[in-house]
């Protein structure tokens, strides 16, 4: 009979639990270990009193019919379908999101959105091959009008660089409802069908619920948290140990990284060549501050999310946690959670959190949202490698770095910063339980 491999898995967000998760409903063992006093990564929940809050506009898109039935058994009634639109802050208004052509039209006027449905026509049917960048993609599909007024700035925030620099892979798919066909007939019978923004799932405690039950799931006994990987060590053919806390040795038998693909490079001993290292300059990663302001007032948007995309605001978004889920809130009262995009050299970056804070309560206050008197209070954290920047100058560097650690035999690269791509909650568990029927598939061979 084959042995059955003991998996280390590195790392406790989404795609690591799903790892775990995975590995114990296959009878695999596994260990896994995580940096920070607790799981979820960048998909968690806070809690400040009786205000909760994620850390980010997270949800679970019903994109994966499997993934969400299992989400579904492991929450039960406590995983609800919400059905709340997202909008666009422009010129003191909110419009929907994604962009429907009729709400266009009352909010650009007549002659405004003409000259758009032009460019929009004219940009479709020019053909010319695939787009190289974000912006050729977003000037193709929208048209200029449109792309600079709600689509380049925002992108630019987000990414930390230009939309001439940035992949075309990250739109992911949330650009995908405006075509041309579309434009035109939604400007005459309006809006038609819902969108991946406005109907999604949601735990009732918010985001973190669906990271707690999948560590439940694994065993808690097998989750080591405070526990940062800090060496691989490797024969040049596969990773035979990993180093704790640079004091705590672990043979393994098979590696799954959820890590930084550019840290998992680093902590090779003994290191890479030299050019396969260099390729790491290419690599970034953006980091993001959360502020959140806790308010005296039952409501103040409809929305899930309202994304700000010109360069006036720090921020990127805004959400309602209460929008998503009443238990997000006190009675009677609401929050509101901004994102602010950085680099580590940034100033907000680097500011402490009550300067954070006051920063993005002048905006609300500012653009009419709040009164002053009406915030009790606020809270601010720090998100590490929140997105990988997909700018031109990655690809090659990612392709080179993966060839080479899938030179390992039993290494395998799990999750938005693993594999560095951009997706979703279901994307990452997805790729979890792909990862372990990959590594269990040899074993039923055998």
């Amino acid at each position: 009979m084959v042995p059955l491999p003991h998996i280390c898995v590195l790392g406790g967000g989404p795609a690591g639990l799903a790892v775990g998760w995975s590995a114990r409903r296959r009878g695999l063992p596994f260990t896994l270990f995580e940096a920070s006093d607790r799981v979820g990564g960048n998909c968690a929940t806070f809690a400040s009193g009786e205000f909760r809050y994620d850390s980010g506009a997270h949800r679970l898109h019903d994109r994966d019919s499997e993934v969400t039935a299992e989400i579904k058994r492991l929450l039960g009634d406590d995983l609800r379908r919400i059905d709340v639109p997202s909008q666009i802050w422009d010129e003191g208004r909110l419009i929907r999101f994604p962009l429907s052509s009729a709400e266009l039209l009352a909010h650009l006027g007549p002659a405004r959105f003409g000259r758009a449905a032009l460019e929009v026509a004219r940009a479709r049917l020019g053909g010319g091959g695939p787009p190289q960048t974000f912006e050729a993609f977003a000037l193709r599909r929208y048209g200029r009008t449109i792309a600079e007024r709600f689509l380049l700035d925002y992108s630019t925030k987000l990414w930390g660089a230009p939309a001439g620099e940035l992949s075309p892979q990250v739109a992911g798919q949330r650009l995908s409802g405006l075509d041309l066909r579309t434009f035109i007939s939604e400007s005459i019978v309006g809006r038609s069908k819902h969108h991946v923004e406005g109907v999604f799932y949601y735990p009732r405690l918010g985001i973190g619920q669906i990271s707690e039950r999948l560590a439940d799931e694994c065993g808690r006994d097998a989750i080591h948290i405070g526990a940062p990987v800090t060496r691989l060590f490797h024969d040049e053919r596969a990773i035979h140990a990993v180093e704790i806390a640079g004091r705590e040795r672990r043979d393994a038998d098979v590696v799954v990284s959820s890590l930084p693909l550019n840290r998992t490079l680093a902590m090779l001993d003994p290191p890479p060549p030299p050019e396969v290292q260099r390729l790491s300059s290419a690599i970034r990663y953006r980091q993001v501050r959360l502020a959140v302001l806790f308010i005296d007032r039952p409501s103040l948007t409809q929305a899930a999310t309202v994304y700000f995309p010109h360069r006036r605001f720090p921020f990127t978004r805004i959400s309602e946690p209460r929008n998503r889920s009443p238990e997000m809130a006190p009675a009677g009262k609401t929050s509101l959670l901004a994102e602010i995009p950085c680099h580590e050299d940034d100033e907000l970056w680097r500011a402490d959190d009550e300067t954070v804070i006051d920063v993005v309560r002048a905006q609300v206050v500012a653009i009419g949202w709040v009164r002053p008197e009406e915030i009790l209070g606020g809270a601010a954290h720090r998100l590490t490698n929140a997105y990988p920047v997909l700018d031109a100058r990655c690809a090659s560097a990612v392709e080179g770095i993966s060839r080479y650690l899938a030179g390992f035999a039993n290494l395998r690269m799990v999750g938005r910063s693993g594999r560095f791509v951009y997706g979703w909650v279901h994307d990452m568990i997805r790729m979890g339980v792909d990862t372990v029927a990959e590594i269990a598939e040899p074993r039923r061979d055998g």
